[in-house]
């Protein structure tokens, strides 16, 4: 397994070359061609495996080198920004040494799939893919697949206040959390796929209005990210924070004495439990439509939702799996169980542009 900058990157491949050429407007001198099955004429590609990866986390690096001790595919990839990612794709067009792209988030995942990155994947090709992955967290024509979840929920100071007076994401807006609520920027790719969901469910008008007495409850402007909204709740500058659990859970295991007293005065709700359930956001992964290396990428999708690799993902990420199963990591799982939302990861994400309009207007910054 190597990680390869991008000036490595690029020069592992005469193809990704011709690719920044073709993105200046000239016209490479020559490329390797590709035979009909994907694979470079001599078949090397078969052998490497290259990924393009937004999820920036060391653990991954665990489940690359057990796909590759398992089967002795080399795993090349690069980490960076997952919209730089998607535009870099499109600028190498058919020229791209990318196989697969990770990210994180449903909306990351549409606008990829909208732009016509992703080939999609068969039930016939991946049976292990269909029978893992639900059919709400997965793309419907296997153009993309959930590889883990996350839950965005309520977290509240444990003194300010009771769990009991907590219930839904709608109930927020009530004026009794006046000055109370933190919470990321409207931009935020968490807020505007979760906030796709409440359009989903109660339609533009309604959203607008929720969206509109939210920012009056807000404890200050939005500022930061997931942690800085929990540590600011532990602190007192509000009472209820709006978060993904994985977040807190890396606040229990922290060497700092501050991060794990604040998660000793942070408590969660699970929101929605008594209708759709709490939102569910997922990290995931799509076949890149010019990969050189189809056969091996989808061998690897499928060993990602493998009771090995899950559990790995879990664990390292402190996310849920989307593999039934598969132990959570034990912080985690003391929040406890929940009823998860089962509205299509799908439908949020493709209406993150309206979710961010719409937050634009109620004056979420």
């Amino acid at each position: 397994m190597r990680r390869l900058t991008r000036r490595a990157f690029l020069a592992t491949s005469s193809m990704a070359t011709a690719a920044v050429a073709i993105a200046q407007g000239c016209t490479p001198s020559s490329s390797t061609s590709n035979n009909a099955n994907g694979s470079s004429s001599n078949g090397s590609s078969q052998k490497v495996l290259r990924l393009y990866s937004g999820r920036h986390y060391d653990s991954d690096k665990a489940v690359y080198e057990g796909f590759e001790r398992k089967t002795g595919i080399k795993i090349e990839y690069i980490s960076d920004d997952a919209d730089k990612l998607i535009e870099r794709i499109q600028a190498e067009g058919s020229n791209s040494t990318a196989d697969l792209l990770l990210t994180v988030d449903a909306g990351r995942l549409w606008r990829a799939s909208a732009e016509g990155l992703f080939q999609p994947v068969t039930p016939t090709q991946a049976p292990n893919l269909y029978s893992a992955v639900p059919e709400n967290l997965r793309h419907p024509e296997g153009q993309w697949f959930a590889l883990s979840k996350r839950a965005r929920v309520i977290m509240y100071n444990k003194e300010k206040v009771q769990p009991s007076e907590l219930s839904t994401y709608e109930a927020l807006a009530d004026a009794r959390w006046r000055s109370q609520i933190l919470v990321r920027t409207s931009s935020n790719i968490y807020n505007l796929s979760w906030v796709g969901e409440m359009i989903a469910v109660h339609g533009e008008a309604k959203t607008e209005q929720w969206a509109r007495s939210m920012v009056a409850n807000f404890a200050r402007p939005p500022e930061g990210n997931d942690t800085a909204q929990i540590m600011s709740c532990a602190a007192g500058i509000g009472s209820i924070a709006i978060s993904n659990t994985y977040y807190l859970v890396r606040l229990a295991k922290s060497t700092k004495p501050e991060e794990r007293t604040a998660f000793q005065r942070i408590g969660v709700c699970f929101p929605n439990q008594g209708d759709r359930g709490t939102h569910i956001n997922i990290s995931g992964v799509g076949l890149v439509k010019n990969a050189r290396n189809p056969e091996g990428a989808i061998q690897f999708m499928e060993y990602l939702l493998s009771p090995e690799a899950q559990e790995l993902f879990a664990k390292g990420n402190h996310e849920y799996p989307v593999l039934k199963g598969v132990a959570l990591d034990p912080d985690l799982a003391k929040l406890g169980t929940f009823k998860e939302s089962t509205v299509s990861a799908t439908t949020f994400g493709r209406n993150n542009e309206v979710a961010l309009k719409l937050l634009d207007r109620a004056g979420w910054k």
